[in-house]
């Protein structure tokens, strides 16, 4: 696949001269930092390609969460990011289709009652999301009668869950099966409760010709097996390769 970039589309996408990607370490499957304290991964991965196939300095614009991502390129203050789709953060963003599915479960303590996900949705319940997250904008649409907690950052959910003695914690399996094998007394329940769509987005107000260059980007990086390359080197374990669009 060539992608032809005319410097209208240079332009829209970086209108300082700097591309920048918003980088969301709240999701450490797909973002951290270093030993060196740098941030990495595969999101980083994917900005740095994307810089080299435009021909612009890229900058890394660094967030703890999601909701804090996702307000950074809505409003202006990054050119690009990574998030999860949700109809909500599709008012100002134009999103490519996804990159990589991520799986979202449920944790509970070990002498809960609750068995499985049909459980969750009771008034008796309080489930602990991170501020802004995916799974956040998801469970407040899906949940009728539990109680939403909300964490500042998706990986200080169970930290939360924890100190609150809230029923159950929900977020990316991976991070929820690492806090449950370091604090003990915990486990996940046995299906997920949803999946999670990672995609690239940057707002819809830069044009339809750049949204059109970045879809057409994702595309590209997930048939030459870049995206899948990246999830290797990068020990990522629990992630796939989302399908072509």
């Amino acid at each position: 696949m060539t992608i032809d970039i005319s410097p209208a589309v240079r332009a829209a996408f970086a209108p300082t001269g700097v591309l920048r990607a918003s980088i969301n370490l709240g999701n450490p499957i797909l973002a951290n930092t270093g030993a060196d304290g740098a941030p990495g991964g595969v999101s980083v991965d994917l900005a740095r390609e994307l810089a080299s196939l435009l021909d612009l300095p890229l900058e890394l614009v660094v967030f703890d969460a999601a909701g804090k991502s996702v307000e950074a390129v809505a409003g202006g203050q990054a050119d690009f990011g990574f998030f999860a789709i949700d109809p909500v953060r599709g008012a100002d963003i134009a999103f490519t289709a996804p990159y990589v599915l991520i799986e979202g479960y449920y944790l509970v303590r070990d002498d809960s009652p609750i068995t499985g996900n049909a459980q969750v949705d009771d008034a008796a319940n309080r489930v602990v999301v991170g501020k802004g997250s995916a799974y956040d904008l998801y469970l407040t649409r899906e949940l009728r009668q539990a109680a939403i907690v909300r964490s500042p950052t998706s990986p200080t959910v169970v930290e939360v869950f924890l100190e609150q003695g809230a029923e159950v914690a929900a977020g990316v399996k991976q991070q929820l099966e690492a806090d449950a094998a370091r604090h003990g007394g915990l486990r996940l329940l046995d299906q997920r409760f949803m999946v999670i769509q990672q995609a690239m987005g940057l707002p819809k107000v830069r044009g339809a010709e750049a949204a059109q260059v970045l879809r057409d980007f994702v595309e590209r990086m997930k048939a030459s097996g870049f995206v899948d390359a990246a999830l290797a080197r990068h020990g990522v374990k629990g992630a796939s390769v989302a399908p072509a669009a």
